[in-house]
């Protein structure tokens, strides 16, 4: 086996040894987590030297209760082997539930951490991935991203938080909030908010991986497959949103041949199973638009009178300024661009998007699409200079730049 192969084996077993773990050793979740960390890092070490072990996790397992053996019997943490019950020298090589997998998801979603934590410690716990890879994919140094992951562990620790489900009153909202994170994941991968590339392939990757455990876990969980439909549908597309140079290209412009249509076609069965099937939620309606979008086999086809109206509900039941900026390119195809610029100037004293450049950006569109050249261009010089993504700076800057050639 390669080694990418031996990384994504490690991944897939990475959350079931922690379970099993974290299960064991109550609110000892943090060394518990460093240990699987260790037990990665031999494995990466020592399988592609010696062949892969004929079990794979219950090898993970030994290396890492060794290792939380051999931690609890050091000086520093004598006081803590007082109270701590530490594993016997070999462990059975026990299969964790699916039960496991989502009270660690809960864990790692914790609502003592901030949603930055979340995402950290969720792709480091639960997605196997080291802190290298994370630090790479928030763009930080390894050394900032490890003093996150271990805040994360330690406000866990001192909120007195255990393994194991929440009560029945707390489940909604925690599967809400993992639901949550999972989206906020995927997003930055779709388009990464700073950094030279616009997308994060191995986030998407991994969002959508971790997605279809949660929809394994929780099959009748309407927005469980409402956002797992939404991330297919939309990173169908991912290899028609840039050219071969890393340059954005926007969605009226994408060759729809490289559109991935398996995907696609997965994506719309997992919708049409799921509406009408329970309460629709703000994840089932952003993939029905989504749907509209990936059917439409030129941008002429497309359905915007209904995109539109989606848009409307989506705001009802779940308003934001994004939304509203959605809600007004839709409105442009559907009444015109004058009816959305006046939409849009609602959110002119709208604190959340006082440092975001996606306001000026559309509102540039809009703008270019009246005739106004000079207001478009201004819009769009202003957009850039907010962006913090290189990609999407150069592309505003270059529909900036066509705007002043002269007709």
């Amino acid at each position: 086996m390669t080694e990418p192969g031996i990384e994504d084996l490690l991944r897939q077993c990475a959350p079931q040894v922690l379970a099993t773990l974290a299960h064991r050793h109550g609110q000892q979740f943090d060394l518990c987590e460093d240990a699987v960390q260790e037990a990665l890092l031999a494995a990466l070490v020592q399988w592609p030297q010696e062949g892969i072990p004929q079990s794979p996790r219950a090898w993970l397992l030994t290396v890492a209760s060794r290792w939380l053996i051999d931690r609890w019997r050091s000086d520093h943490f004598r006081r803590e082997r007082e109270t701590a019950t530490a594993p016997s020298e070999a462990l059975p090589d026990v299969r964790p539930s699916h039960d496991d997998t989502l009270t660690l998801l809960f864990l790692c979603c914790h609502p003592a951490l901030t949603p930055s934590a979340q995402i950290a410690l969720t792709l480091r716990a639960v997605g196997g991935l080291t802190t290298t890879e994370i630090a790479a994919a928030f763009l930080v140094p390894e050394s900032v991203m490890a003093k996150r992951i271990t805040r994360a562990k330690r406000a866990i620790r001192l909120a007195g938080a255990r393994f194991e489900p929440p009560p029945p009153e707390q489940r909604t909202e925690r599967v809400r909030v993992v639901l949550h994170v999972l989206y906020l994941m995927f997003n930055e991968g779709y388009a990464a908010t700073t950094g030279a590339s616009l997308l994060r392939a191995d986030l998407t990757v991994e969002a959508i991986r971790l997605t279809r455990l949660l929809h394994a876990i929780l099959p009748d969980h309407g927005e469980a497959a409402g956002l797992l439909a939404l991330m297919l549908l939309t990173e169908a597309r991912r290899t028609a949103r840039t050219d071969p140079t890393g340059r954005l290209i926007p969605l009226e412009e994408q060759d729809r041949s490289l559109w991935d249509s398996a995907v696609v076609d997965e994506g719309l069965a997992l919708l049409h199973q799921t509406l009408g099937a329970t309460t629709v939620g703000p994840y089932q309606i952003q993939a029905a638009i989504a749907a509209l979008h990936d059917q439409a086999a030129t941008p002429d086809e497309t359905d915007w009178r209904q995109i539109l109206a989606l848009y409307d509900v989506l705001q009802t039941i779940a308003p934001g300024p994004l939304v509203r900026l959605s809600q007004a390119v839709a409105m442009s195809h559907v009444h015109g661009p004058t009816a959305a610029l006046a939409l849009i100037g609602t959110l002119d004293t709208d604190a959340r998007l006082a440092h975001n450049h996606r306001l000026d950006a559309v509102r540039a569109h809009l703008l270019e699409q009246t005739g106004d050249r000079a207001g478009a261009k201004a819009a769009y010089e202003r957009a850039a200079r907010a962006a913090t993504n290189r990609s999407e700076q150069h592309y505003l800057r270059l529909r900036a730049a066509n705007l002043s050639t002269v007709e």
